[in-house]
């Protein structure tokens, strides 16, 4: 199953980033290497939100990620959640629709 972590990023999370980033990817590509995370990265013009593609059995993942990353604990991240995400079409789609 696939699980979409949504970050909602705080307004000078670029101005602040700097200090955390090096620990956030750090995080971010061993939980790739895990086989966790997917895919991972902020969204552009605005740099307003972020989202982790998670694939796993459940949530759990995906929430801890969450409460364990430096831009959570330093608020740099104004809020998150966890939805799960139906994916359908695509090879790596975890649910796949012909």
């Amino acid at each position: 199953m696939h699980y979409l972590l949504i970050y909602d990023l705080a307004p000078d999370y670029l101005e602040r980033r700097g200090k955390f980033r090096d620990e956030h990817l750090k995080m971010a590509w061993d939980s790739n290497k895990n086989g966790k995370l997917v895919l991972g990265g902020a969204l552009q013009d605005p740099a307003d939100q972020a989202y982790l593609l998670f694939e796993d059995d459940s949530p759990n993942s995906a929430e801890e990620f969450a409460k364990n990353d430096p831009y959570v604990k330093n608020g740099i991240v104004d809020s998150w959640e966890v939805r799960p995400w139906m994916t359908v079409v695509g090879k790596d789609a975890a649910n796949p629709v012909l």
